[in-house]
């Protein structure tokens, strides 16, 4: 399988899916079980969290960390994520779908009345 830069910009939710599977029962030899997955998804998202407070938060950069690229760090959470999705058998289209009607019902009101929203942060 190979992987060219242009279609990786307009790849589906439903095609990553694809292309992660594909990629680990070949270069990946197979998938770690659930669990294992799942800790090394909370390890990815520690990462991502590393760095957000580094970059817009409080905390000053460790020379480890100076040279971490946030988006990489996101597709590290994100091909994790696919991962377990493609293991427990969920479509991320569809539950992406579903997961925006029932927020979009739940919270449509709420957002537009919130105040706090109103205000631009500084």
């Amino acid at each position: 399988m190979a992987i060219t830069l242009l279609n990786l910009y307009k790849m589906t939710l439903a095609e990553a899916q694809k292309r992660v599977d594909e990629w680990i029962n070949t270069t990946g030899i197979r998938y770690y079980n659930e669990l294992t997955n799942t800790a090394i998804l909370m390890e990815e998202v520690g990462e991502v969290a590393r760095l957000m407070a580094r970059m817009y938060g409080e905390q000053s950069f460790k020379d480890s960390d100076r040279d971490r690229d946030l988006g990489d760090e996101m597709a590290d959470v994100l091909f994790v994520l696919i991962c377990l999705a493609n293991q427990t058998g969920i479509n991320l289209t569809e539950a992406l779908q579903k997961n925006l009607e029932k927020k979009t019902l739940r919270d449509k009101e709420r957002h537009l009345n919130n105040e706090k929203l109103r205000e631009r942060p500084e």
